[in-house]
């Protein structure tokens, strides 16, 4: 079907079409992983993506529906909550996210699958703060994170993904059925 409704309207829309249109490629800047509840995250330079899995090495492996095997926060939402919060800059640890990205607008990837690296990942809603954002980031850290606080994906197909690895959306010609 040539018009199939995209993002609650009719494809040959305007607004879809602006939608669905390009993105430059952004990078992949920071890789954390979470060895246990509440244990400091540690920082690598590469890991494997598994489908259904998530993150090898991270507490979240295979857990609950999938929904959330992969966290990522865009570099540049960094930088809005430390300014939120009066800092020079915020340590992306303390978001406990597992990637983070620059220079892509990880909203733009709302129901559509992206590579990063040798990984393939899809959508799978944004990522809220909890309660622990005031632990980690002081007063006022939970409101310093809302709307700000990244995606959650899984993990489609797996591969290897490296600090400095491109992350792209995949063009919508070539989306599989999810």
């Amino acid at each position: 079907m040539k018009d199939q409704p995209r993002h609650g309207f009719p494809a040959s829309s305007p607004l879809a079409r602006l939608l669905d249109g390009p993105m430059a490629p952004g990078r992949l800047t920071w890789i954390g992983l979470r060895p246990a509840r509440r244990a400091a995250m540690i920082a690598v330079g590469e890991a494997m993506l598994a489908p259904g899995q998530g993150l090898e090495g991270d507490r979240w492996r295979g857990a609950a529906d999938g929904a959330r095997q992969v966290t990522l926060v865009a570099q540049e939402h960094l930088a809005a909550i430390a300014s939120f919060l009066g800092r020079p800059e915020v340590e992306p640890s303390r978001l406990r996210r597992n990637l983070v990205v620059a220079g892509f607008n990880l909203f733009a990837l709302k129901g559509r699958r992206f590579r990063i690296g040798g990984a393939l990942l899809e959508w799978t809603g944004e990522c809220h703060p909890c309660s622990r954002m005031e632990e980690e980031l002081g007063a006022g850290g939970y409101n310093a994170v809302r709307h700000h606080g990244g995606i959650t994906a899984r993990v489609v197909a797996a591969g290897v993904i490296r600090v400095g690895d491109s992350v792209e959306r995949v063009p919508l010609d070539q989306q599989a059925p999810g």
